[in-house]
């Protein structure tokens, strides 16, 4: 009978550490937000800083005087701009690509800038055109040699320098992009993004 009753109680325990331990549990909760929402979880570079740095860099770059010199002497063409290596020197990984992608779209959507395909695209292009040379109707095969030309190249770096102490981080990003004229090398134009993110980890006490 002792031992019966010893039993029971071991079944008791085992059902109370069960039950705390699914009340403790994390679950897993999804929710879909608008993608425009600023949100910092581990304080690194994120999508919010690709897209706010590519359209405030951009608009300064439109918003000087070269783009007025090109109209004028292209007699009101718009200047054709291909964006070349954005390279990262930062301490985290960044998604370049999404980086990219975002100057390339804030150019586009400015309406006086037109974009050009980048070297590896222009492979791809090219490769496809050579396929319809083979299987492709007459009338639609897209003829070589008529690609227009980048006025101007886009290049530029990402850097970063973390100050930490205890639970204390100060991390600080600064985005340089420069515009050159490709027939003449001449830079035409610099550009300087500086963002400066403070994160805190606080200890909780239970």
């Amino acid at each position: 009978m002792k031992q019966i009753q010893m039993s029971h109680w071991s079944v008791m325990r085992l059902l109370v550490v069960m039950i705390i331990c699914a009340a403790c549990s994390p679950k897993k909760v999804v929710e879909r937000i608008d993608t425009d929402t600023i949100i910092d979880l581990s304080g690194r570079w994120n999508d919010t800083d690709s897209r706010q740095v590519s359209e405030a860099m951009i608009i300064d770059c439109l918003n000087h005087p070269w783009i007025t010199t090109h109209a004028t002497s292209s007699r009101g063409k718009k200047p054709v701009v291909i964006v070349g290596a954005i390279r990262n020197r930062s301490m985290e990984h960044v998604a370049i690509g999404t980086f990219i992608n975002d100057i390339e779209r804030a150019f586009i959507n400015s309406g006086r800038v037109s974009v050009v395909a980048s070297a590896v695209e222009r492979d791809e292009i090219r490769a496809e055109k050579e396929d319809q040379r083979g299987f492709a109707s007459l009338e639609t095969i897209k003829e070589m040699g008529l690609e227009r030309g980048a006025d101007y190249m886009m290049t530029g770096e990402i850097n970063s320098i973390e100050d930490r102490e205890g639970g204390t981080q100060v991390t600080y990003y600064q985005v340089d992009l420069t515009l050159t004229n490709i027939e003449t090398n001449e830079k035409i134009w610099l550009g300087q993004k500086k963002i400066k993110k403070l994160i805190e980890r606080k200890r909780i006490s239970f």
